[in-house]
């Protein structure tokens, strides 16, 4: 339970369903500096939570996952440093909210877990959500297929207008909360507050084309990613972020053209299906970010790494976000961009 409209109702759900019901909540150890700065794992979301399981008379638990967070907040650091884009997200869906979290289910013999994630599981598989507007599987790859098959997400089939409707009718607090669209560990609004005060900036140099000429220059590589195109000096017409050289300080900026890509390379290749032997071609849909349209591809897979060719030119594929393989609402599974070309 995160405070929120969806694991509130969840929780209600459950109960009216005739579940024996557990709330936990998971502290991050993160708070913002003056009230003006927000965590979604904050005091006042555990304080939401726990008024919600209270209403339902269920026992709720509120958990310190401080040094587990610092750890996600060092990785995301250091991967802004070495000119990656870290999507924190995935690795806590991972590590912590299906990882650690199973631990606690199996201490206090519950028999699976529920998110408030908007997804669904279909005889063992990863679907995506009814609502595509609101589809999380992205953000899901990385689930053990194990844990999968002990998982619920009683939201698949349902919009966020629904849910909050059945907050309403149900009295539920939290039923008009606003959502938290951000990073819970960046409180400020700036991800940089978190970069420069986790081992300090990247490597300040030259923003160059792709000639090596010279552009400008910039106070560090952890400001930027692939794609991007706010911040960059005015040259005229529009440019883009297209590589980063994070040990000698060059950003490379291209007109948008210039950002399209057919191959990609990822690591850390995980499966949801029964992984397919290596060298053999599999055909997918793919997500190379959250908000992406899926653009079909074939993944070649050699152990953990994989070469991905697209059937049709991709813009700004950045390294460190995630790479999402899909088959229709099936999700194949995933891994974490390298590169491209």
């Amino acid at each position: 339970m995160s405070g929120g409209v969806d694991s509130s109702v969840v929780a209600l759900m459950l109960q009216q369903q005739g579940h024996d019901v557990v709330g936990v909540f998971m502290r991050n150890g993160v708070a913002g500096k003056s009230a003006q700065e927000k965590s979604c794992c904050s005091a006042s979301d555990a304080r939401d939570a726990s008024v919600v399981a209270d209403r339902l008379g269920i026992p709720f638990y509120a958990v310190d996952y401080e040094k587990e967070f610092a750890k996600l907040m060092d990785h995301f650091a250091a991967e802004y440093r070495a000119g990656r884009t870290p999507n924190p997200c995935v690795l806590c869906n991972q590590h912590l909210k299906f990882g650690h979290l199973f631990e606690i289910a199996d201490d206090v013999g519950a028999e699976a877990v529920a998110t408030g994630h908007y997804a669904r599981v279909v005889d063992g598989e990863l679907h995506t959500a009814a609502d595509d507007n609101k589809d999380q599987t992205y953000y899901l790859f990385g689930i053990d297929r194990d844990a999968l098959r002990k998982t619920l997400f009683p939201l698949g089939d349902m919009t966020k207008d629904e849910v909050r409707a059945v907050a309403e009718e149900n009295g539920i607090v939290t039923a008009q909360k606003p959502e938290s669209m951000e990073i819970c560990f960046v409180t400020s609004g700036d991800y940089r507050d978190v970069v420069r005060a986790r081992g300090g900036a990247g490597r300040p140099g030259r923003f160059v084309d792709v000639h090596g000429g010279m552009l400008g220059v910039h106070d560090g590589v952890d400001g930027f990613t692939i794609g991007q195109r706010r911040g960059l000096p005015a040259l005229g017409a529009p440019h883009y972020v297209a590589a980063i050289d994070a040990d000698g300080g060059d950003v490379t900026l291209v007109p948008r053209d210039g950002l399209e890509r057919t191959t990609m390379f990822v690591s850390g290749v995980r499966w949801l299906i029964d992984a397919p032997a290596d060298g053999e071609p599999v055909q997918s849909e793919l997500k190379v970010r959250a908000r992406h349209r899926p653009v079909s591809g074939s993944i070649t897979a050699t152990g953990a790494t994989a070469k991905v060719v697209f059937d049709e030119p991709v813009n700004a594929i950045t390294p460190g976000q995630a790479a999402v393989f899909y088959r229709g609402s099936q999700v194949l599974g995933g891994g974490w961009i390298d590169g491209s070309a």
